[in-house]
């Protein structure tokens, strides 16, 4: 079992309009609602892949219910999920339901609306800020997260920003927990809390090009990795948007991209290339594989609607033609 901790869960609203025009009404044509924030991004895409994940994190309010609610529904065949309008075919399906073991607080989860511009393909993203987490519910997720860790798991993948009254260290204290356990984890989180998670020492991390850059001072992505391992990750995997990824092992540095650029909706492809690197972990595969998987799975959920799903055909097309090479020292 793969577990994903989305400390800043939200519920994720994408609006669909003609043609996005500043200072003016629009007719939204579809909208879409889906359980959102980064490890639950995750934890939907390894579902489609078949692999058993369970999420936790903070839910609250009825934002939060309704986040739930849709949740439980990815796991039902028989279930429309979240839907309003004319749905698209061909995107990353649930084969594996997905275990619910969010922790309930106070505040209420965040929405984050995504408005697409259907003439361009562009996306404005609009993010809310999570509920206010008090000591006691931040002490209390650590005892849930530590039983979680006694489960079976196999990795932990710590995602995505820090709701407020978290300890800006939330994620090196989660990282250090994981590590006594030995199990694999995965960081994806920028700022502050990224450049103190490295001090923990996480398996790898997954900035992309800019929180990279804003952490080790250089804007060269290979020697910024380096600079990463440095600072404590094992292995460092970094978006660098078209041009794909790279990836800085202690066995050795490889960068990927796929053969094409994909016009579509970019938002979630980072969190689909986490679950690359996670499924591939879970399989053994040789790092190479990992990222071509993870490289193709970012360029199919450019295809897809919505963070969180990709579009199947053009995985299993992309696949194959991802290009691995090996990454020179600069």
């Amino acid at each position: 079992m793969i577990l994903t901790v989305t400390l800043n869960a939200a519920l994720d609203l994408t609006y669909r309009v003609p043609h996005l025009v500043p200072h003016a009404s629009h007719r939204v044509r579809q909208v879409t609602e889906r359980p959102g924030g980064k490890g639950l991004n995750v934890a939907r895409v390894l579902g489609a892949l078949g692999f058993r994940t369970t999420v936790t994190g903070f839910v609250g309010g009825e934002t939060g219910r309704t986040l739930r609610a849709l949740l439980a529904a990815d796991g039902d065949p028989g279930s429309g999920g979240g839907d309003h309008g004319p749905a698209a075919a061909g995107s990353g399906g649930g084969s594996a339901a997905v275990t619910d073991a969010l922790v309930e607080v106070a505040g209420a989860t965040r929405r984050t609306v995504g408005v697409v511009d259907e003439s361009s393909g562009d996306t404005t993203q609009l993010n809310e800020p999570g509920p206010h987490i008090s000591p006691e519910e931040w002490e209390g997720f650590l005892a849930a997260y530590r039983r979680l860790l006694e489960q079976g798991v196999e990795a932990v993948a710590l995602c995505g920003s820090l709701p407020p009254g978290v300890p800006v260290g939330a994620y090196a204290t989660l990282v250090r927990e994981a590590r006594t356990a030995r199990i694999p984890v995965l960081l994806d989180t920028s700022g502050e809390p990224l450049r103190r998670g490295l001090a923990a020492r996480p398996d790898l991390v997954k900035p992309n090009a800019d929180e990279l850059a804003g952490i080790t001072g250089t804007a060269e992505p290979l020697r910024a990795a380096r600079a990463a391992q440095r600072r404590g990750a094992r292995a460092v995997a970094a978006s660098l948007g078209a041009d794909g990824m790279l990836l800085v092992t202690r066995d050795g540095a490889w960068s990927a991209a796929v053969p094409e650029r994909l016009a579509g909706n970019p938002t979630g492809a980072g969190d689909s290339a986490v679950a690359g690197l996670l499924s591939g972990l879970a399989e053994d595969l040789p790092w190479p594989e990992r990222l071509a998987r993870a490289v193709a799975l970012s360029a199919a959920t450019v295809r897809a609607p919505v963070a969180g799903e990709f579009d199947e055909q053009t995985y299993a097309r992309m696949l194959p033609s991802v290009r691995v090479h090996g990454a020179e020292t600069p």
